[in-house]
């Protein structure tokens, strides 16, 4: 375990946030959760212990890792931060309202706290400037499924300090992770060359070139790639996907711009597997 921290709290109990938790708690730190939305938790609760149950029965976790992954403290108020050495921050990919979440934490986090965000593609930088700890601020960029993948991205802000980026390194260890340190630029390493490969796909997709399972198959089977760009944007969320998509077009120009087939899919409300159908029919 990281000398340095003893108590993680995990800000958003989606998908990213419940599985980080249960990263951190297997781990052996303390572990909190806060998430306003009771639904959230209960499913947050629900998917925790589906994981560990499966962990159990492949041989992964004996009985003392299943309990201690299943140690994880539920709350729906800011306060619980309070006593935290490092808090990760994993809400919706929006900067105002990760500052405003950033404002409601900043009176419970001592000042040698270290504020992380999951956000895959947005300005550590830009995020790091609406927070009141700048050098104590950093990217932890974990992979859905969290507890599968083995990859976090640790990005570096202008002012992030070499301590900061030394302890998270190390908490990132502790999970049973591998870290790359990525210098602050738009989509960061994957992010921007997943949103280049996924758009691709529906630019395809939408001339005809290939049905979305021959392309997810060709990618799988001839690139080696474990999930095809349409297997990965439905479980990522397509909304997710447009929104990273609209910030590398922003920052970095014309090749970024999203397919129309895309922004038609995400209007249509067929955001992937989190609401049952997305590329693909996931009903029943």
């Amino acid at each position: 375990m990281a000398a340095a921290v003893r108590c993680i709290t995990v800000v958003g109990a989606g998908i990213m946030g419940r599985g980080i938790a249960f990263a951190a708690a297997r781990a052996g730190f303390e572990t909190r959760v806060i998430e306003p939305s009771a639904k959230a938790i209960d499913s947050a609760k629900a998917e925790v212990e589906k994981i560990v149950a499966r962990g159990k029965e492949k041989g992964e976790l004996d009985a003392a890792a299943a309990e201690q992954a299943g140690r994880i403290a539920w709350a729906t108020a800011a306060d619980a931060a309070k006593g935290s050495d490092l808090v990760i921050e994993a809400v919706p990919e929006s900067v105002p309202l990760k500052a405003d979440l950033y404002a409601k934490l900043a009176p419970h986090l001592a000042p040698s706290a270290i504020l992380a965000t999951n956000t895959s593609g947005l300005s550590i930088t830009e995020l790091a400037a609406t927070s009141d700890r700048a050098p104590r601020f950093v990217g932890m960029h974990f992979f859905n499924p969290v507890h599968r993948m083995r990859l976090v991205e640790l990005i570096r802000g202008l002012e992030t300090s070499d301590e900061t980026l030394a302890v998270t390194e190390e908490v990132a260890r502790a999970m049973g992770k591998e870290t790359v340190v990525v210098r602050e630029s738009p989509g960061f390493v994957t992010s921007r060359i997943n949103a280049l490969i996924g758009n691709e796909a529906f630019t395809m997709l939408e001339a005809g070139v290939a049905s979305a399972r021959d392309i997810d198959k060709a990618l799988k089977l001839g690139l080696n790639h474990p999930m095809g760009p349409f297997e990965m944007v439905d479980l990522v969320g397509l909304d997710t996907r447009l929104s990273i998509l609209e910030y590398l077009h922003r920052t970095l120009g014309e090749k970024y711009r999203p397919s129309p087939l895309l922004v038609q899919y995400v209007k249509a409300g067929r955001l992937g597997r989190k609401v049952g159908r997305g590329v693909y029919d996931y009903a029943g």
